[in-house]
């Protein structure tokens, strides 16, 4: 048996995981082992300074080239489903046209 620790809002022992996420099946909570031992997760913004999440829909909010090719990300272009990463390009992201992609969450916009 795992030692997965009791759900924090009803103490369900019953908790499993899920991913990075654990998931208690009786409250239906959902949370991540860093926040059960208080550490601090980095938190991303876009340009206008609202906090983005793993599977948000975001705007280009200017014009990228992309390294190694001759293509260009258009501004407006709409990404769906985005996921946050650690390190310089923090969104990682499948852009239609142009396939997997890292960006900047300081060139985009949530929708």
């Amino acid at each position: 048996m795992s030692n997965l620790p009791n759900c924090p809002k009803c103490n369900s022992e019953y908790t499993y995981e899920d991913g990075i996420m654990l998931v208690c099946p009786n409250c239906g909570y959902e949370w991540t082992l860093n926040h059960e031992t208080g550490e601090d997760q980095r938190t991303f913004k876009d340009a206008n300074g609202n906090v983005l999440n793993d599977g948000d829909t975001i705007t280009v909010i200017k014009d990228l080239k992309v390294k190694g090719s001759s293509s260009v990300i258009k501004q407006g272009t709409k990404v769906k489903n985005i996921r946050l990463v650690d390190g310089d390009h923090d969104i990682d992201c499948k852009i239609d046209g142009f396939g997997a992609m890292k960006l900047k969450s300081e060139f985009v916009k949530k929708i």
